[in-house]
């Protein structure tokens, strides 16, 4: 098990801890000290509503972030970069990223499977209906487990035929991206199918996430205890990755799970 720890540079995140926002300085023990095994780094918000950010704004957003990190030889963690642009990520690993997390499964730029080939990265393809700015309006399916499992197979087939390794790979049914609260919850229970019928590591990110609104109204800084019944749910279906703001208290969850 695979724990992500989510650091926001951003102004607009939808959980309110952008470092954009924050007094303090860039802290790595926030996250890698409180256990994360790597540092998933996002500069465009993705919540819903969230416009898109030109690719100069994203980058002079994470590139103090990334300059603050100790270099790659010395650290104890990996670091991802949370990015719909291959120049973002190009860009974040002449810093040592390691890790694409792509919202849009490489469909940002047409070169963006030739691109995550060339650089020989592991990528995160994630199923989302729509674009973060309308993707909650009316999300609907016929079977979401289905057609989410049918996207990503697709993806990863688009992904391989452009060189990248199967090995690299690694797959996210999109908790909170274009679902109601039934469809999240049946792709929850559906993880174990998922990891089968697409053969790949399979990350879960529901971290303060709306849908635990739906079930318990709170904001998101409130949702640490629905956060965590989601993501030990989906341990406990198989699934490798887990994606958390709140890196210590998940950590400490899962252990004693």
């Amino acid at each position: 098990m695979l724990i992500f720890g989510i650091v926001n540079a951003t102004p607009d995140s939808f959980s309110g801890e952008g470092l954009a926002q924050r007094a303090a300085p860039f802290s790595l023990a926030d996250w890698a000290g409180a256990g994360a095994d790597v540092l998933d780094l996002g500069a465009e918000s993705t919540r819903p509503g969230a416009e898109d950010v030109p690719a100069a704004t994203e980058w002079d957003r994470l590139a103090p972030v990334l300059a603050a990190l100790p270099p790659p030889e010395k650290r104890a963690f990996q670091v991802s970069i949370d990015t719909r642009k291959p120049a973002i990520f190009e860009k974040a690993a002449a810093f040592g990223a390691q890790i694409w997390n792509d919202v849009s499964a490489l469909r940002g730029d047409p070169d963006s499977p030739a691109i995550a080939a060339a650089m020989g990265c592991d990528v995160v393809l994630m199923h989302m209906q729509g674009a973060p700015a309308d993707m909650q309006t009316a999300p609907a399916y016929d079977d979401v487990v289905a057609e989410v499992i049918g996207f990503l197979q697709e993806r990863c087939a688009i992904a391989e035929s452009a060189g990248v390794r199967p090995d690299r790979l690694w797959v996210d049914p999109g908790i909170g991206f274009g679902k109601t609260l039934a469809h999240n919850l049946a792709l929850l229970r559906a993880l174990p199918r998922i990891r089968v019928e697409t053969g790949k590591r399979v990350l879960v990110g529901a971290s303060r996430k709306r849908f635990i609104a739906s079930v318990v109204p709170s904001e998101p800084r409130e949702r640490l205890g629905g956060s965590i019944a989601a993501h030990l749910m989906a341990a406990s279906r198989g699934a490798n990755i887990i994606r958390a703001h709140d890196v210590a208290d998940t950590v400490q969850a899962l252990r004693v799970s």
